[in-house]
């Protein structure tokens, strides 16, 4: 009798993906701003590192802002890296919008729009407000439920107390609901906003530690509270600039912060919110926080696009922004001339430029071994050796993809650990670019050909 396969169900919420940049955790900065060898995932480019910790500084302590920082630098050499540690170290507060060059172009709306809208999402705007809450250690709760299901709501008590008074509390129909959604039970310490009439959990009371309850790792400890139940507590809500311009700018403004089809946002609207936001920040309600807008592949943006960012950069109001680009000296998008890095002389002159270098081979090795950490993949000394050595005569980024593959090679013979049968077996199944290169040349009569003769010379030269 054949055998009942059963097909095997994965928790797809459960799966995390790794991508390019998914080892990076921080900048590798000690208290000093002096960049430690190998730590939070990055390796080497230590100039470049301590001028963007530098950078994070002055960010922090709110003393730069409308400045510009170019990363400029071979590819693969850490651009993005080092603009996506700068994001972790920033916090959650702090916010970091992320846009590629081209995105602009691609979108439904102006170009400039799409800059307007990418600069108001890097202001974050810290709005305090005061409100009455009720915090308290749970005493009992009861909950009296109709003898007849339909005749009538349900009713309770809640019996919540503190260091020095005790008080019941008759609960509604919204309140059990409540009540029941967050699981809460005697001994936990909740505090309940009155206004809007939501519950948070505060922890389990010290008081029931020594229950035999079960209770998981994860269970946290906290202290009945002391004095009054009833308090006034100052609550501070994180938005950014861009979230209230959508909001008020259409009836279902809320719902279109999740679906992303915000449109274009009128002048008038963002004028009066400016206005709004100022009022607050004088009558001490709102500040501030300047955060940073990265735009990678700078180069793909053209003249009307660096028009704009030299205008907005001059706003009080502008964050910090970040831009990398691994072009030379090239034509400027949208006209005949030739700049620096792609960039018009006058947005240069803003910039203060950090520039990434190449990976040695002593680094290359210390990010492969980061890599293989982070796939979870094990390989042999040999075999790192082997595919330290490809890195340095191809790419680092060709290096990384075959990480996976020749993990996957050797699964595929039952082997545990990747050895450098399975780096070679890949190495000839995937070409990187020289390799690829030669072989057009090779075949070029072969090929549907649309190149002039300059463009033979730059094969070659990409092949030397």
């Amino acid at each position: 009798m054949a055998e009942l396969k059963l097909s095997e169900n994965r928790d797809l919420t459960r799966i995390e993906r790794i991508g390019a940049h998914s080892h990076i955790r921080g900048l590798g900065l000690d208290s000093a701003l002096e960049p430690r060898q190998v730590s939070e995932g990055m390796v080497g480019q230590a100039a470049a590192r301590k001028a963007a910790g530098v950078i994070l500084q002055m960010i922090k302590e709110g003393k730069i802002a409308g400045r510009a920082v170019l990363l400029a630098g071979q590819p693969g050499t850490g651009k993005t890296a080092i603009a996506m540690g700068m994001a972790k170290s920033l916090g959650l507060e702090t916010p970091f919008a992320m846009l590629a060059g081209s995105e602009l172009f691609s979108l439904e709306m102006s170009k400039t729009e799409a800059l307007m809208q990418a600069f108001r999402k890097a202001i974050g705007v810290r709005i305090k407000e005061e409100t009455e809450v009720i915090e308290g250690e749970v005493v009992e709760i009861q909950i009296d439920r109709p003898a007849v299901s339909g005749a009538a709501s349900k009713t309770g008590k809640l019996t919540l107390k503190t260091t020095e008074m005790e008080t019941v509390y008759d609960l509604g129909a919204k309140m059990i609901e409540a009540l029941g959604k967050e699981k809460v039970q005697s001994g936990d310490v909740v505090a309940i906003d009155k206004a809007s009439g939501k519950i948070t959990k505060l922890g389990r009371s010290f008081s029931r530690s020594r229950d035999y309850d079960a209770m998981g790792p994860q269970t946290k400890f906290v202290q009945c509270p002391d004095g009054e139940l009833q308090k006034r507590k100052e609550v501070v809500h994180c938005v950014t600039l861009h979230e209230i311009d959508v909001i008020n700018s259409r009836t279902q403004g809320f719902l279109a912060l999740f679906t992303g089809d915000t449109g274009e946002i009128r002048a008038e609207v963002r004028e009066q919110i400016d206005t709004k936001v100022a009022e607050w920040r004088e009558e001490g309600k709102a500040e501030m926080i300047p955060g940073v807008l990265f735009i990678d592949e700078v180069h793909m943006l053209d003249i009307e696009c660096f028009s704009f960012l030299n205008r907005a950069l001059e706003n009080e109001m502008a964050p910090i922004l970040v831009v990398a680009t691994n072009r030379g000296i090239t034509t400027i998008r949208g006209t005949n001339y030739k700049s620096p890095h792609g960039i018009p002389i006058d947005l240069l002159d803003r910039l203060l430029i950090i520039t990434t270098q190449p990976y040695t081979e002593d680094e290359i090795r210390k990010i492969l071994d980061i890599r293989c950490q982070e796939e979870d993949v094990e390989m042999s000394e040999e075999a790192k050796c082997l595919l330290t050595k490809i890195g340095v005569e191809t790419s680092l980024r060709y290096a990384i993809h075959l990480i996976t593959a020749a993990a996957l090679a050797c699964l595929k013979r039952k082997g545990k650990i990747v050895e450098m049968e399975d780096i070679n077996r890949v190495y000839h199944l995937f070409l990187d670019v020289k390799r690829s290169t030669q072989y057009l040349i090779e075949f070029q009569n072969q090929y549907i050909n649309e190149t002039g003769d300059g463009d033979e010379d730059d094969a070659n030269t990409m092949v030397s």
